[in-house]
């Protein structure tokens, strides 16, 4: 009898067997190996590489420290960049002391100014954190790196556990340091727009108002000429107002001069967003639940606010007839929520019932044709007077002969 052949089907499934038998060994070998030691581990959870935060931070430093309270001369200041360098290091070395080589390698290839041996050879004089002496030209190339790296920065403190770690890292410390020095319109706007980020998260809060120096540094940001910077101070303030430790905001606006400036920033801007974020602090102090703030709202009634609300109000209503700017909508309702939070106020209320101008203004809102782009503001229209009725009762018969014209 002839032998008999394999067949080839068989030796296919022989095949089939093998590779299913090498890929069980395979996966069975690699469950072996050890995963990285838990030091070595950040326990953050984020999308982001936490180096490159860090590394992030450090880029942030600036070249020397002027005018920091409580520190005094040039050693001191060139110490505090150092301790500040220093803090970084022990911070990742803490956390991870495998990933600082990784901090340094992405920190050299950003041209960093973290060594203390520069800043100590120095000349004396007036210095820029992103350049030479006041006789040198100021570095745009530093300036824009800064701007870069705090770009990103700002962006990723809008989530809470990226500004955790931030605030671990000494990031509030390095702000402050800038902020103190800075000449650039941008790197203030883009720093005080991190703190904003930050005071949106409650647990960050009280991280901001303990940090020494840090509240008085904002409020002198009050005193800059630059819309944005503004903006972003108002909208901090604004926030810090707005958490359980708001008593130290408080007392920080408490200076008659700082209202005074509050006030005229908010009469004599004319950028939109810069009057939104102005009326919207105010707004804030109003609703403030801390008994203290209602100092500052005496103060500012005594300053004039609630003739300033009607002018400004007055203001938007002649843009509303005229030609119309979607942009001014927004600083509309927040203006009108302003005066309807005045009108409930027992101790404030009849400087809003007694202003005939107001109440006619309010009425032309009403009787506005095209309601449908503004129809939040009318709504708070009719709540305001509604309030108003309270304390005159008469009012509805006006009112209604008012609208009927």
């Amino acid at each position: 009898m002839a032998p008999a052949q394999a067949s080839p089907f068989m030796e296919e499934d022989d095949d089939d067997d093998n590779e299913e038998i090498e890929r069980m060994e395979l996966e069975t070998s690699s469950s072996y190996y050890p995963s990285a030691p838990s030091s070595e581990i950040f326990d953050t959870r984020t999308t982001v590489d936490p180096s490159y935060i860090i590394s992030l931070i450090r880029n942030l430093l600036p070249h020397n420290v002027k005018n920091l309270h409580p520190l005094h001369g040039e050693n001191d200041r060139n110490a505090f960049v150092g301790e500040l360098e220093t803090g970084i290091r022990d911070t990742v070395q803490t956390s991870s002391p495998g990933v600082l080589s990784i901090v340094n390698n992405k920190a050299e290839t950003m041209d960093t100014h973290d060594e203390t041996s520069e800043l100590s050879h120095r000349k004396e004089g007036t210095e820029d954190s992103f350049g030479d002496t006041k006789d040198n030209k100021i570095s745009t190339v530093d300036e824009a790196a800064w701007e870069e790296c705090g770009c990103i920065l700002w962006d990723l403190s809008v989530n809470k556990t990226h500004a955790v770690f931030m605030v671990e890292n000494l990031l509030l410390e390095v702000l402050l340091a800038s902020l103190s020095i800075s000449q650039s319109l941008r790197v203030t706007e883009i720093g005080l727009g991190i703190l904003a980020n930050m005071a949106c998260h409650e647990v960050l809060r009280n991280r901001i108002v303990s940090m020494p120096g840090l509240i008085d540094t904002i409020i002198d940001q009050l005193f800059l000429d630059d819309s944005l910077c503004l903006c972003e101070a108002f909208r901090l303030l604004s926030l810090g107002l707005q958490g359980s430790d708001s008593v130290t905001w408080v007392n920080a606006l408490q200076p008659e001069h700082i209202l005074r400036r509050i006030l005229w920033v908010v009469e004599n801007t004319l950028n939109p967003q810069l009057l939104e974020k102005g009326i919207s602090l105010l707004l804030a102090i109003i609703e403030s639940q801390q008994e203290i703030a209602q100092t500052l709202l005496e103060s500012l009634m005594k300053l004039g606010l609630p003739s300033l609300l009607v002018s400004l109000l007055a203001c938007e209503m002649k843009h509303l007839f005229g030609e119309r700017v979607p942009d001014r909508y927004s600083a509309l309702d927040t203006l009108l929520r302003v005066l309807e939070a005045l009108s409930v106020l027992d101790d404030h209320s009849e400087a809003i019932s007694s202003n005939e101008e107001l109440l006619w203004l309010i009425y032309n809102l009403i009787k506005l044709p095209d309601k449908f782009e503004v129809s939040s503001s009318c709504i708070t229209a009719v709540v305001l007077i509604a309030n108003v009725m309270t304390d005159k009762p008469d009012l509805a018969s006006e009112a209604s002969q008012g609208i009927a014209v």
